[in-house]
């Protein structure tokens, strides 16, 4: 897959220098980053989005009382 994207002045010109002294291409750092992290962006992005629904209506969410009941789990 072949993405576009566009970095700021500075990103692009640390991007350049650690390709220059290194030798390898900006893409290699560029998919080392994004591999590194995409856990825990997608952690935080992600938890973000439930937790909007959950606010607007649209998440049903189970109390761990009602989860135990429903199993017959009550003391």
């Amino acid at each position: 897959m072949t993405t576009s994207i566009r970095f700021s002045p500075e990103i692009e010109e640390r991007l350049a220098r650690l390709s220059k002294e290194t030798g390898r291409n900006k893409s290699y750092y560029i998919k080392q980053m994004v591999e590194g992290s995409i856990d825990a962006v997608e952690e935080c992005y992600l938890a973000e989005a439930t937790l909007e629904r959950i606010r607007s209506g649209k998440e049903v969410i189970h109390t761990g009382a009602s989860v135990r009941e429903q199993l017959g789990l009550e003391d």
